[in-house]
Formats: C-alpha cells, structure tokens, sequence
C-alpha cells in the first residue's frame, strides 16, 4: 500500500530508545524514495495528459486533476517522512559528537548504524567542534550550568593506570579507587564509562 514505507520508517524511529540510533534502514529509506519517484512519474503523466486534452490543470476538476492532486499530496507527505527520518537521526548524532566525539572516538558498533552520510557529517560536526574550541582556547564540552563547586569525588570503574597527568596534579587511577578530582578532568573519563561521579 502506497505510504505504509514511508509510514514505517518514522514509526521505526519512534519505536526506539529516545537518544539511541538503529541501523540506517537503507532499504526501506530507499523503497520509500522509489515510491516518491511513482508519484512524481504519475503526477507528470496526469498533468501531460490534461494539456494534451487543452484542459487548465489547476481548474479543470476532472478525474485526471483529483488524481494528480492524491498523487501531489502523497509525495509531499512521503518527502515529509524521509525528511522526518535523517533530521532526527541528525539530531542524535550531533548530540555524540558534543558527549562523546571532542573526547575519543565511538565505538565500533555505534559508528556501524549510520550511513556513510552520517558518518561524514559526524566527523565533520566535530572537526568543526575542535576547532571552535582551539581558536577559543575553550572547553564546550563542559556541563552548561555552572557546577556548585569545581571538584568533584568520583570512583574509577576501569583500571586506567598510573602516571595519569592532569591539570593540577598527576594520580594513580587503579579501579575502585576513589579521587577529588577537578569536574573538567574528570569529565571526559565520566563520558566514556570509565569514572562515576560520586553524590551525596
């Protein structure tokens, strides 16, 4: 049935965990897009054949002109879907690239659900992201509200050695080992699952 691809791609978007990305679904994203190229075919042909007949296209009320309206419609809506579909995947993968992209590369099987498009626009956003932030000699990725206090206790979740130098001091982050740590140092380990900051 006519618009039921186009349909399914959003309701597949919907039905994932807010924040996370499927696989790109390359096939019905391009069955949809085939779809779109029907309607703009039987759009042409219907409006072809009313000029044919000597008939004004945007008065005439025949058959022909219901048909290429129903036709008009549904490529507008299944544009709609399609559009639905890469701008909220784009949103998500701008998001990674302001949590996790300035800090280290994703992992293998987050990078495996884009398409090639989104990959290049993800590695683009953040080339774009680092740079900003050294012409500024600024951290953007720190938290938008300003902390209470500029240190915080966290708790290692990973082995990540000794020798680590950070900005006021160097420490020996062994796992379950707990630290006062400046909240920018500390960040970027929080990101990758590597630290947990500690509350209350």
């Amino acid at each position: 049935m006519h618009g039921r691809k186009a349909y399914e791609l959003v309701k597949e978007f919907g039905s994932g965990e807010k924040g996370h990305l499927k696989i790109f679904n390359n096939e019905l994203f391009e069955r949809v897009i085939e779809e779109c190229n029907e309607h703009h075919n039987a759009l042409q042909s219907l409006i072809r054949k009313m000029q044919e007949e000597g008939l004004e296209v945007q008065t005439a009320k025949n058959a022909d002109h219901y048909g290429a309206l129903i036709h008009h419609i549904s490529l507008i809506r299944n544009k709609r879907c399609l559009m639905a579909y890469v701008f909220n995947r784009a949103e998500i993968i701008r998001d990674l690239a302001w949590k996790v992209g300035l800090l280290h590369e994703l992992p293998r099987e987050i990078q495996e659900k884009f398409s090639d498009s989104e990959e290049q626009y993800f590695k683009d956003h953040s080339k774009s992201l680092k740079l900003y932030m050294s012409q500024l000699s600024l951290d953007v990725n720190v938290d938008m509200v300003p902390p209470k206090d500029p240190y915080i206790k966290v708790r290692v979740l990973e082995d990540l050695g000794s020798g680590i130098i950070l900005s006021d001091k160097s420490a020996n982050f062994a796992r379950h080992s707990m630290h006062f740590l400046k909240r920018t140092d500390a960040e970027q380990y929080i990101a990758r699952g590597l630290m947990e900051e500690l509350t209350g």
